[in-house]
C-alpha cells in the first residue's frame, strides 16, 4: 500500500496491483489482511477501473476477485460494491476488449454471483414481477443479461462457457425473479446456438443453464424451445458419440423437462425431419450399456410419446426397441414405470384412431408388419415377459406404494391393449397369485391418506380379473370396503352374526371375499389354504342356515365350488353340513343356477350318498350337457378309445368305486336328449372296456331289458339306437362262452322283433341289433345256441328283413376307393354274416324253419368274382355265406337257390358236359372264375381276407370232393399251374411269411390233394426247417394249429422219414382248443374270427 501511494501514475501502479493479486492467490489470509487493515488500498482500486488501460483494469479485476472470494471480504466490502464498484464494474465488463480483461471480469463476476445480495444489486431487483412480464421493459436498465449475451456471441468457447455459467449462477438464486430478464434479452436463443460446438465443458454449462430457465413459463411462451429444439437434438446426436455419461444424462434431463413443460397449444416439433431425428436419438440412447443413461432415456421417451403429433411418426419397430427392457433398482426409479404405462395408454388410444390402424408408408398391395395389432401383441408380450417379472423381483426386496400404484395402473391398461387376449392374460395373472398380491397391498396401504387412489386402482384390477356380469355389481360395491388381509378375511367368514346384528356390511364383505376366493381358485390362484378355506366356508353355510338366510345363487355356486375343490384337504362334511346344503339346494328352482362344470364338483355330489340320492341325476345331466366327449370311432379297433380319453374323463374312477351310478346313467340314456345320451354312451363304453367286473355287465343287462321294453312303447324315441349300441357293448365286454339266461332270451326276442319292424335304411337301429343277434349265436354254449337259433328262425319278420338287406347288395353302387366302411356297407356285412350263421346252425341243430331266404346263386358268385371295389369286410362276409351254402351242398331248409340264365349281359352256358352236370347248380366256368378271384384276393395279404379266402378254398375243394366223380373236378382245380406261382409269391415274403397260418393252411390243402406240380418236397422241407428253428410253445395259437394240421397231413401222404419229423414235433405242440373264441368289432361290425377262420 505504501508503494502504491508513492506511484505517480496509474500505469506505474500496474506492477503493484499484479503483485498484490498474486500474493492474495498464494496466501489465503492475505486478502483478509488487505480488507481489514488497508481499507485505503481498497478505496484506491476503483480508480484503476476508470483508467483507460485494460492491462491496469485486468489487474484490478483480478485483485477484486481475490478479495471477494474471501468471506471476510464479501462482508466488509458489501457497501463498497453497492456504492462504488457495481456500476463501474458493469461498465468495464460491457466494454472489455482484451481477452485478459474479459476473463478477469468474468472471474470477478463469478465470485460476486455467489452472494444473493450482490446478485440482487447486479440484476437491479427494484422491478416488480409485472414489469418482468412486460415485453416493453427497457433492457438498458439491466445491462447484465445484455453483457452476458454479448459474450455468448463470441466464437471463444471459454468465454461462452463462462458466460453461460454466470447466467446459471444468477438464475439459480431465484428463477422466477431473474430468469425473465435473460429470457427477454433472448439469451436462450444464443444458449441453444452454443450447443453446436465440440467443447464438453461449454455443452455442460449450457445444459445446466437451460435446465434452470425451463422452470420459468416465459421460457416456453416466448417459443424459445421451438427455436432451439433442433439444436438440442443435434447436440444429443453428437454427445452420444462421446464417452461422457454425465453429459448424456444432463442432456436427456433437459430434453425431458422441455417435453414435460411444453404447453399443449404450442407445437414443439414443426419439422417432421427433426422429429424423426429425435426418435432415432432416443432409440440409440436406449441401447446404451450405462443404466443411468437408459433411465433418463426412458423418461424422455415417456414424455415424448405424450405429444399427440408424435405418435404417427413413432412406428411399432421403434416402440419395440424402446420397451425392450426397463431397469428398476429402487423406489426412486418408480417414475420409470410411467413409461410403459404411457405406451400402453397410447396403444389403447390408437385403437379408436383410424389413422393409426394402417401404416401410411406401406406400398399398395403389400403387407406391413408394422401394424397396430402386431405392436399391441408385442407390447403385451414384452410386459408379460420382462416388466412384470422385474417388478415382482423388486417386490421381493421392498414394497413401495409408489411403484405398485403405477404398476397396477399399467396392468389395468394392458387389459385393453389386446382385447381378444384379455381373458388369457387375466388367467395368467391370476395363476401368478396377482389376486392375493393386490388384495394384500390394498389392505396394507388403504389406511394411509396419501395412498387413497391405490385401493381404487387395485379394485379395478381385481374387477377385470374377475370379470363376470352377474357379480360385477356386488364386487364393485364391496371391494372398496374390503380392506382385510387373507387371514382376517377367513376370520370374517366365521364371525358370529349376532355381534354384527346392526352391521349390514358383514354380509356384503363375506360375499365379496367368497367371490374373490372362487374366482382366484377357478383361475389357478389358490391364495387361501384349502383346509382353512374349507372350514371357513362350512361355518359360513351353518351360520347362514342358523339365522335363516339363503345366499343368492351365485354365492351358493361359489360356495359349492370351493367346498368341492378343498374337500380332499378337509375332514369331510358332517351330517349337519350335508343337511344344510340339501335344504338350501331344495329351495332352488333349478340346480343349474349353482352348477359349475368342474370334475371336483361332480365328485363332490357323488361322494356323499345324501347328495347323490337327491341331486345325483341332475348333476350328471348338467355334467354331460356341458362335457365334450365326442370321439371318432377307430375303423379297425371298433369301440376302442385312446387312453387319453379315459384319463381325461373324471367320471371313470368314480364309476369304478360306485357302480350304482351306472343305473343313473342308464336313466339318462333313456330320458335325455340325443346329445346327452351319446355322451353317456361314450363314458359307459370307455368304462366297460376297462372294467374287469363281470357283475357290472350283469347289472346292466338286467336293467337294459326294462329300459328297452319302455322305449319300444315310444316308437319315435331317438335314444333307442344308442341303447342298442350300449346293449351290444355289454355283450362285447363279456368274454368266453356263457350260458344264456331268461333275461338274455327276452332281450333276444325284443331285439329280433324290433328288427322285423325296421326297414333296410334304418341303419342306426339295425346295425347294433344285428350285431347283438350275431354275437348271441357265437358267444354261447351249444345248448343255448340251439335255443337262440330257434328264437330267430321263428321270427318271420326278421327273416323278411334279412332278405331285403341281402338284396341291397346287388343294387348298391360302391365307391371306387372306399376309405372307410359306410353305415350301409356295415349293415350289409352284418346281414351276410348273420345269414351265414343261421344257415350253419339251422343245419347243425335241424331247427324248424318258418320263413325261407331266396337268393340268386349267380349274383352271390358274381359278388366275389366281379368285386367292383367292394369293402374287404363285405367280401369276407359274402364268402362266409358261400361257404355255408357249399357245406350243405346247396341244400338247406332255410335257403331257396335261384339260378338266372344270364349274368352281366353274358349268356350262361348250359350243363351240356359231364363236368357241368356233376357240378350243378355250379358250372365249371364259374368254379374256375371263382378260383382265380380267390387267388387274386389272397395276394392282397390282408389278414382277415386271407383267412376267409383260404377257408373258402378249403370248403370249395371239399364240396368238389363230395361229388359223385371227385377225381375229375377236385384234382383238376387243385392242380392248376397258377397255384404254384401263387405259392412262390406268398413264400417270397421272407422267413416270417413261411409260418403264417394262411400259408400253412394253403400248403396243407395242396398236400392233401397231392398237387405235386404245385408243392414239392423243397417247399415241405422249408416248412420243416423253419418249424425246427421256431420256439413252438411261443407260436400264436392260429399258427400252432395250422402247423399241427400241416405236419399231420404230410405224415399221411409222405414217407417214413417225414413221419419221424412229425413225431419229433408233436410233443412240443400245446393243447389247441378247437372252440377258442376270438371276437372283434371291425368298423362297427361284430365279427367272430373263429367263425371266419374255421
Amino acid at each position: 500500500p505504501l508503494q502504491l501511494s508513492k506511484a505517480t501514475t496509474m500505469r506505474g501502479s500496474l506492477p503493484i496491483f499484479t503483485l498484490l493479486g498474486k500474493l492474495a492467490d498464494a496466501i489465503p489470509v492475505f486478502a483478509d489482511i488487505l480488507v481489514v487493515k488497508h481499507s485505503n488500498l481498497v478505496d484506491h482500486l476503483p480508480l484503476g477501473l476508470m483508467y483507460p488501460n485494460e492491462g491496469v483494469k485486468a489487474a484490478v479485476c483480478y485483485l477484486y476477485g481475490k478479495l471477494y472470494s474471501s468471506p471476510v471480504g464479501t462482508e466488509r466490502l458489501s457497501a463498497h460494491f453497492e456504492e462504488k464498484l457495481c456500476g463501474l464494474f458493469l461498465n468495464t465488463l460491457g466494454h472489455a476488449q482484451t481477452k485478459e480483461l474479459q476473463v478477469n471480469c468474468l472471474g470477478l463476476l463469478k465470485e460476486l454471483l455467489k452472494s444473493d445480495h450482490f446478485v440482487s444489486i447486479l440484476m437491479n431487483n427494484s422491478r416488480t414481477e409485472e414489469e418482468s412480464e412486460n415485453s416493453d421493459f427497457l433492457e438498458g436498465e439491466n445491462p447484465l443479461p445484455l453483457v452476458l449475451k454479448k459474450f455468448l456471441l463470441t466464437r471463444d468457447e471459454m468465454l461462452q462457457a463462462a458466460s453461460s455459467h454466470c447466467v446459471a449462477a444468477v438464475v439459480v438464486h431465484s428463477p422466477s425473479r431473474y430468469a425473465p430478464a435473460f429470457i427477454h434479452a433472448d439469451v436462450p436463443e444464443f444458449l441453444f446456438e452454443c450447443l453446436l460446438c465440440n467443447s464438453e465443458i461449454l455443452i455442460w454449462s449450457v445444459y445446466c443453464c437451460l435446465l434452470l430457465l425451463t422452470e420459468e413459463r416465459l421460457f416456453f411462451s416466448k417459443c424459445h424451445t421451438v427455436y432451439g429444439i433442433e439444436s438440442l437434438v443435434r447436440s444429443l446426436q453428437d454427445v452420444l458419440q462421446l464417452n461422457n455419461v454425465e453429459l448424456h444424462k444432463q442432456g436427456l434431463l433437459l430434453f425431458t423437462e422441455i417435453l414435460k413443460r411444453q404447453p399443449v397449444e404450442i407445437t414443439l416439433f414443426t419439422n417432421r425431419g427433426i422429429c424423426l431425428d429425435a426418435i432415432d436419438v432416443l432409440m440409440k440412447t436406449v441401447d446404451c450399456p450405462v443404466l443411468e443413461v437408459v433411465v433418463e432415456a426412458l423418461c424422455v421417451i415417456a414424455r415424448f410419446l405424450c405429444l399427440k403429433p408424435i405418435k404417427y411418426l413413432w412406428g411399432p419397430s421403434r416402440w419395440k426397441c424402446s420397451v425392450s427392457w426397463l431397469p428398476l433398482q429402487s423406489e426412486e426409479d418408480s417414475s420409470l414405470l410411467w413409461y410403459p404405462l404411457c405406451v400402453c395408454r397410447l396403444a389403447v388410444e390408437f385403437q379408436s384412431d383410424p389413422m393409426a390402424q394402417e401404416n401410411a408408408f406401406t406400398a399398395p398391395g403389400s403387407e406391413s408388419k408394422e401394424t397396430l395389432s402386431n405392436f399391441s401383441e408385442f407390447l403385451l408380450r414384452i410386459c408379460d415377459s420382462l416388466c412384470i417379472p422385474m417388478v415382482m423381483n423388486y417386490l421381493e426386496r421392498a414394497v413401495s406404494s409408489a411403484v405398485m400404484e403405477v404398476f397396477i395402473s399399467a396392468l389395468n391398461t394392458l387389459f385393453m391393449v389386446v382385447p381378444n387376449m384379455r381373458i388369457k392374460f387375466s388367467k395368467k395373472l391370476a395363476s401368478s397369485s396377482f389376486i392375493r398380491l393386490t388384495l394384500e397391498l390394498k389392505a396394507r396401504f388403504c389406511s394411509v391418506q396419501r395412498y387413497c387412489t391405490f385401493p381404487i386402482i387395485a379394485c379395478l384390477l381385481i374387477l377385470v380379473l374377475c370379470l363376470e356380469q352377474e357379480m360385477s355389481e356386488l364386487l364393485q360395491k364391496g371391494l372398496p370396503q374390503l380392506n382385510y388381509t387373507v387371514a382376517e378375511s377367513l376370520l370374517l367368514l366365521a364371525e358370529n352374526p349376532e355381534a354384527f346384528s346392526l352391521d349390514q356390511s358383514l354380509c356384503s364383505h363375506q360375499h365379496c371375499f367368497i367371490l374373490l376366493s372362487y374366482f382366484a381358485y377357478t383361475l389357478g390362484d389358490r391364495f387361501v389354504p384349502e383346509a382353512e378355506l374349507f372350514l371357513a366356508i362350512r361355518n359360513f353355510l351353518l351360520s347362514a342356515q342358523d339365522r335363516g338366510d339363503c345366499p343368492p345363487p351365485y354365492i351358493l355356486r361359489a360356495v359349492l365350488y370351493l367346498l368341492a375343490v378343498c374337500q380332499d384337504k378337509g375332514k369331510g362334511l358332517d351330517s349337519r353340513s350335508l343337511c344344510t346344503i340339501r335344504r338350501i339346494l331344495d329351495n332352488l328352482p333349478d340346480l343349474g343356477l349353482v352348477y359349475v362344470h368342474c370334475p371336483l364338483l361332480l365328485e363332490f355330489f357323488l361322494r356323499y350318498p345324501e347328495l347323490m340320492g337327491r341331486f345325483g341325476r341332475q348333476v350328471l345331466q348338467l355334467w354331460f350337457s356341458w362335457e365334450d366327449c365326442s370321439q371318432t370311432e377307430a375303423e379297425e379297433a371298433g369301440f376302442g378309445l385312446p387312453d387319453q380319453l379315459s384319463s381325461a374323463n373324471p367320471l371313470l374312477p368314480i364309476l369304478k368305486s360306485n357302480s350304482s351310478i351306472l343305473l343313473i346313467l342308464l336313466d339318462l340314456v333313456c330320458s335325455s336328449s340325443v346329445e346327452v345320451a351319446q355322451k353317456v354312451l361314450l363314458t359307459l363304453r370307455t368304462f366297460l372296456e376297462r372294467s374287469e367286473d363281470v357283475l357290472v355287465c350283469d347289472l346292466l343287462r338286467s336293467r337294459f331289458l326294462q329300459i328297452l321294453q319302455q322305449l319300444l312303447v315310444e316308437s319315435t324315441n331317438r335314444n333307442l339306437p344308442i341303447l342298442l349300441s350300449l346293449l351290444f357293448l355289454v355283450q362285447l365286454r363279456s368274454k368266453g362262452m356263457r350260458e344264456l339266461d331268461s333275461t338274455d332270451f327276452k332281450l333276444l326276442h325284443q331285439v329280433s322283433n324290433l328288427c322285423g319292424k325296421c326297414r333296410p335304411r334304418d341303419t342306426d337301429l339295425l346295425q347294433p341289433s344285428l350285431n347283438f343277434l350275431y354275437w348271441s349265436l357265437h358267444q354261447t354254449t351249444p345248448c343255448s345256441q340251439q335255443r337262440a337259433v330257434a328264437v330267430l328262425l321263428s321270427n318271420v319278420s326278421l327273416l323278411e328283413l334279412l332278405q331285403k338287406v341281402l338284396e341291397c347288395t346287388w343294387t348298391r353302387s360302391f365307391p371306387s376307393e372306399p376309405a372307410y366302411l359306410s353305415p350301409e356297407d356295415a349293415l350289409l356285412c352284418s346281414g351276410w354274416l348273420l345269414a351265414a350263421s343261421l344257415l350253419i346252425y339251422q343245419h347243425r341243430y335241424n331247427a324248424e324253419v318258418h320263413q325261407t331266404l331266396t337268393l340268386d346263386l349267380t349274383e352271390v358268385l358274381n359278388a366275389v368274382i366281379f368285386r367292383k371295389k367292394k369293402p374287404i369286410l363285405l367280401l369276407v362276409s359274402i364268402m362266409q355265406f358261400l361257404r355255408a351254402v357249399l357245406r350243405q351242398n346247396f341244400s338247406s331248409s332255410l335257403l331257396v337257390i335261384v339260378i338266372q340264365n344270364t349274368a352281366h349281359g353274358a349268356t350262361q352256358p348250359q350243363p351240356s358236359s359231364l363236368e357241368d352236370a356233376a357240378l350243378h347248380p355250379l358250372a365249371m366256368q364259374q368254379v374256375c372264375s371263382l378260383l382265380v378271384s380267390l387267388q387274386n384276393l389272397l395276394v392282397h395279404k390282408d389278414l382277415l381276407l386271407s383267412q376267409a379266402v383260404v377257408a373258402c378254398l378249403e370248403t370249395l375243394l371239399e364240396y368238389l370232393c363230395s361229388l359223385a366223380s371227385p377225381s375229375l373236378p377236385a384234382l383238376h382245380v387243385a392242380s392248376q399251374p397258377w397255384h404254384r406261382f401263387l405259392l412262390l409269391t406268398l413264400l417270397n415274403g421272407g422267413q416270417k411269411s413261411v409260418l403264417q397260418p394262411e400259408i400253412l393252411r394253403l400248403m396243407t390243402l395242396f398236400v392233401r390233394y397231392q398237387s405235386s406240380n404245385v408243392i414239392s418236397q423243397k417247399e415241405i422241407s422249408l416248412i420243416l426247417r423253419e418249424a425246427a428253428k421256431a420256439n413252438l410253445p411261443e407260436l400264436p395259437e392260429a399258427t400252432s394249429r395250422a402247423l399241427h394240421l400241416f405236419l399231420r397231413q404230410v405224415r399221411n401222404v409222405s414217407n417214413v422219414g417225414t413221419a419221424v419229423w412229425y413225431w419229433s414235433f408233436s410233443w412240443a405242440f400245446p393243447s389247441v382248443s378247437t372252440h377258442a373264441v376270438n371276437d372283434r368289432c371291425l368298423g362297427g361290425v361284430a365279427v367272430s374270427l373263429a367263425h371266419i377262420g374255421d
